[in-house]
């Protein structure tokens, strides 16, 4: 597979963890890995953030346990297990540290990646996640998943997961995968918060599925904390495929936002 548009670019897979881990690099410098949310792949989650960002760093972006492009292993998913398997691609890959932006359940992943492996933590970006289950405002939110069928997945998400593994049982697959981790959610203790020692930015819509005071909790608690609470919903701000307006990104602006965070010296 060869992208035209970007002479650094490459891809393949690797042995993580029993996973055969699907990858992509996308430009050169200070790397950024990118952690997609559940139920996505590497392009509906940054398909719109990777271009743009690539001219001034190297992006590592993966297809975590089940999703897209990596098969799955005889394990429910877990934060910490996707925490671990980042790890371990990245030490494939010979990155000792790196900047992290996890969205949505990715960001839960970066969670638990500055709290198990600080050693690989330079920067974490937190955008649309939450680690408390009070966070969530929507009425019947955590109740839904017991009833949730994959007709009420995105067809976006849909699409964009069969683009890159035309498999539909993979698609169920990784759907009932990622609903049963909700069901389950557990909590990190405020104690946990506030061992995280990296640079942190919260990122948070002010219609996102995560509340806005929750994001304001967040930063109250992490010791080197920003926070920016963006007009729009869950991924607007960073253009995700189910969040697009007539196919069109409006909010781009986020990525000056990004990168005067993980350039900031502290």
């Amino acid at each position: 597979m060869n992208d035209m548009t970007d002479s650094n670019f490459k891809n393949g897979y690797a042995e993580v963890n029993g996973l055969k881990m699907y990858y992509e690099i996308h430009g050169q410098g200070k790397p950024l890995v990118l952690i997609h949310g559940g139920g996505s792949t590497i392009q509906t989650s940054f398909a719109n953030l990777i271009p743009v960002l690539s001219k001034n760093r190297q992006i590592i972006a993966m297809e975590l346990q089940a999703h897209g492009r990596t098969n799955d292993r005889d394990t429910s998913l877990s934060f910490e297990q996707d925490a671990n398997d980042v790890a371990a691609l990245l030490a494939d890959l010979k990155i000792s540290k790196a900047d992290f932006l996890g969205f949505s359940n990715g960001g839960q992943t970066t969670i638990e990646i500055a709290i198990r492996h600080p050693q690989l933590v330079n920067k974490i970006i937190i955008a649309s996640a939450f680690y408390k289950r009070n966070a969530v405002m929507i009425p019947h939110f955590w109740e839904g998943f017991d009833q949730v069928t994959l007709d009420h997945m995105p067809i976006t998400l849909r699409e964009g997961f069969l683009k890159v593994n035309n498999d539909p049982e993979a698609l169920l697959n990784s759907f009932n995968r990622d609903v049963q981790r909700m069901k389950t959610f557990k909590e990190w203790t405020d104690e946990q918060m506030r061992s995280i020692k990296a640079p942190t930015l919260v990122i948070n819509g002010n219609n996102d599925v995560g509340s806005a005071e929750h994001a304001v909790e967040m930063y109250r608690i992490i010791p080197n904390c920003q926070l920016v609470i963006l007009p729009g919903n869950h991924g607007s701000y960073i253009g995700t495929a189910d969040s697009l307006e007539n196919g069109g990104w409006k909010q781009s602006y986020v990525v000056d936002i990004i990168e005067q965070f993980l350039d900031g010296v502290e």
